[in-house]
């Protein structure tokens, strides 16, 4: 196992941020969270061993807990539909737990 600072799928890179990675998937966005950490909102060059698997899991976890009381943004049981195992297979097994799929929503 190593450290995930960066990733690289095939689908456009919408924004690479302290600690996730977004990619634009058209009408939604696949977020993957990182194992990069940040200090003053500085990116620091080392990272924690799956601390993008714990934080994603957390995240999904409360946001499934609290969606009776507020909907939110994720739509993660459409994740496994998404991918085209015997292309994606490289990209998405290693990183499967670390992955959410948000809707695109529009600024007003």
């Amino acid at each position: 196992m190593s450290v995930l600072l960066e990733t690289s799928l095939p689908f456009r890179l919408f924004r690479r941020g302290k600690a996730r990675d977004v990619y634009d998937l058209g009408d939604k966005l696949l977020i993957v969270a990182t194992d990069r950490i940040s200090a003053f909102d500085f990116v620091l060059p080392c990272g924690i061993l799956d601390k993008g698997k714990v934080l994603n899991q957390l995240s999904a976890f409360w946001f499934q807990k609290t969606a009776h009381i507020m909907p939110n943004h994720l739509s993660k049981s459409e994740l496994v539909s998404l991918f085209d195992y015997n292309y994606y297979l490289k990209y998405v097994d290693s990183i499967f737990e670390r992955l959410g799929l948000s809707k695109t929503l529009e600024r007003k």
